[in-house]
Order: C-alpha cells, then structure tokens, then sequence
C-alpha cells in the first residue's frame, strides 16, 4: 500500500511538471504570435502610408510614371503575401520578407528620385510622410527585433531539455527568424 502511495505521489507530480511545461510552451508561443502581429502592424502602417505619398508625389510633380507604378506594384504584391501565425517556418517569413523587401526597394526608388524635384522636396505633405515612412521603417525594425528574441526564447526551450520532450510530444516546433535580404551586406547606391 506504501508502495502504491508513493508512486502515485510520483506520477501526480511528474504530471504536474509536464503540464507546468506545457503551459510555459504554450505562453512563449502566444509570445511569438504577438511579435508576429506586431510586425505585421508595422508593415501594414506602411502600406497604408504609400497611397497619400504617391498621390502627394502625382500631384507636386511630373514625376516618373514607372517609379510610381512599380511602388503600387510593390504595395499590392507586399500586403498579398500573409503568414499564418501557427506556421512560421523559416521558408513562410522568408517569402513574408522578400515581398517586402521588394516593396522597401521601390519605396527607396520613390524617395531617392524625388530628390530631383525641388517642388516636390518643399511640398510640406511630402515631408511629413517622408517623416512618417522613415519613422515606420523604424518600428519596423524594432518589431522585428523583438520578434527575433521572442522566437529566440521559444526555441532555446522548445530544443532544451526537458522542454523538448514535451514539445515533440504536444507538436511545439522552431520558429523561423527574420534575417537579412541577400544582398543587404552592400551599400545601395544612389545616383542623380
């Protein structure tokens, strides 16, 4: 009977472990689906700010009608690309990235060419959402970093032990991380 105690004392608190880790695995997930929806929402306020400033462009200048279309190309094919939150593998937020990497290269395409307008760099409304997208860029950039520690965390315990034998069991997998742009190690160049 003592025997009989004991080890329902033991199976009692290895399960309270395992579900005490389990909990822990499921919290760092809901942790790396928020950081996704707020990089999301950072490019989303992107993509919203793109409309007014190529309608302020269109309207201060005669301005390059390829430019402008290959933004709102750019625009349409980044706010198409989505990821599902339960499916963050590394090959999804690397499709996420390129679409908006693309739409990040027509944008610096936008900016550096209305340089050549001095109308344009005076019109006050396209100060402010050049003000507004240069700030965008940068919460961006926060977003993705925080996104990256949370996915950092939920990995190092979803690969630890004895995380790791509850997560194979319970489905946790490794989330894929924001890297660099091929090519981004070079400096872009900027000519008039």
């Amino acid at each position: 009977m003592k025997k009989g105690i004991i080890v329902i004392v033991v199976l009692i608190l290895l399960g309270m472990f395992g579900c005490s880790k389990y909990n822990g695995l499921v919290k760092m997930d809901e942790q790396v689906k928020n950081k996704w929806a707020d990089v999301e929402s950072q490019y989303q306020r992107r993509a919203d700010l793109i409309p007014n400033l190529v309608s302020t462009v269109k309207g201060a200048a005669d301005f390059e009608k390829t430019t402008l279309t290959q933004v709102i190309e750019a625009r349409a094919k980044a706010t198409q690309v989505t990821v599902d939150p339960d499916n963050l593998t590394p090959e999804k937020i690397q499709q996420f990235q390129q679409a908006q990497g693309q739409l990040s290269t027509a944008l610096g395409r936008l900016l550096a060419v209305a340089e050549s307008y001095p109308q344009l760099k005076a019109n006050q409304n396209f100060l402010d959402l050049q003000a507004q997208l240069e700030g965008t860029e940068n919460r961006i950039n926060v977003a993705r970093r925080d996104f990256n520690g949370v996915v950092n965390q939920y990995n190092s315990s979803v690969r630890t032990f004895p995380n790791n034998l509850i997560a194979s069991i319970s489905g946790f997998q490794q989330k894929g991380y924001f890297e660099a742009q091929p090519g981004s190690e070079n400096a872009p160049k900027v000519q008039f």
